[in-house]
């Protein structure tokens, strides 16, 4: 029962801070806007968030070419955390994978890099 009390409480403050929202826009496609670039902002700056996502993403630029197994190999935690954060950088758009037989081979997307420069140049 405290949970489900809860949960509708919080369910009758989200209503209620959107409607706010509504009221306190100046102009719908102002905020649209300000709201997609904000929501790429936060999805980009958590790809670059935690030391080992920087040090793929120099690694690749180093490289200027895909890289394949090497990356484990060059950092110091498992392979399965390698293929955590390679995933988090390419839901992110920071960078691109293609499939080569059983390998995923991985380079940074220049669209998604010049993006997150831009929107942090922006702040």
């Amino acid at each position: 029962m405290p949970l489900e009390r809860t949960l509708n409480g919080l369910c009758e403050f989200n209503a209620l801070m959107s409607a706010q929202a509504k009221k306190n826009r100046c102009c719908a496609t102002e905020s649209t806007d300000v709201r997609s670039d904000a929501e790429a902002l936060a999805a980009l700056s958590w790809a670059v968030a935690h030391p080992i996502r920087v040090r793929i993403l120099e690694l690749l630029q180093e490289r200027q070419a895909c890289v394949c197994g090497e990356l484990v190999e060059l950092l110091p935690v498992a392979q399965s955390t390698v293929s955590q954060h390679l995933k988090i950088m390419k839901e992110a758009g920071l960078i691109q994978g293609e499939v080569d037989g059983p390998k995923v081979c991985y380079c940074v997307d220049p669209a998604g890099l010049a993006r997150l420069k831009n929107l942090v140049r922006g702040l």
